[in-house]
């Protein structure tokens, strides 16, 4: 079988694994712009961030709460109490110094989380490669079984045309012969030949 192949870009491949960065860069940088427009110190920008990434985390609660929880709104949910947590410090603090250390631990629980997902990913990959790899090996073997017999079945026919021909042609042989009577052939046991014009 000729498969095609697929050459991913560069590019699609580091994407996934660079997201987890990009994503708390991005509130790092956006909530650091946000200082500079004035969230500095500015006790009703720190409650509402306060509010928001409180019901955030409430709402990751109650989506991972139940027996048949959604994972994914509840790490979407969680991911999204966090990142307004870091934008808010990012926001409020004067320097540099805590929103970089929230910037860092956020970006190692990314990785952390992401790498689980990414294991799980790669395990079901390889399954399914293997699955399919077995699946391509048992209908080749299948194939080849099925022409060995298909070409068993056309030797034999071959032979058979052979033999009738050669056994059409001693006939014909044997009717030339001078005193040849097809009768006697039917008394000594053979069938009955056709009548010679």
């Amino acid at each position: 079988m000729n498969e095609p192949i697929v050459a991913r870009h560069w590019l699609a491949i580091v994407t996934p694994k660079a997201a987890p960065a990009v994503a708390t860069s991005t509130v790092l940088i956006l909530g650091r712009i946000w200082n500079a427009n004035g969230a500095e110190h500015s006790v009703g920008n720190a409650a509402l961030m306060v509010v928001l990434a409180t019901g955030a985390a409430v709402a990751g609660g109650f989506a991972s709460a139940g027996r048949a929880g959604d994972s994914v709104i509840a790490g979407t949910a969680f991911a999204a109490s966090g990142g307004l947590a870091l934008a808010g410090v990012a926001g409020y603090a004067d320097g540099w110094s805590l929103p970089l250390l929230l910037w860092a631990l956020a970006t190692a629980v990314a990785y952390g989380l992401a790498a689980r997902y990414w294991r799980t990913d790669r395990r079901e990959s390889v399954a399914y490669e293997r699955h399919t790899i077995e699946r391509r090996e048992e209908h080749a073997h299948v194939e080849r079984v099925e022409a060995l017999r298909a070409g068993a079945q056309i030797e034999v026919a071959r032979e058979g045309a052979a033999y009738a021909t050669a056994l059409a042609q001693a006939l014909t042989a044997r009717a030339a012969l001078p005193g040849f009577d097809p009768v006697q052939l039917t008394r000594g046991g053979l069938p009955e030949l056709p009548a010679s014009e």
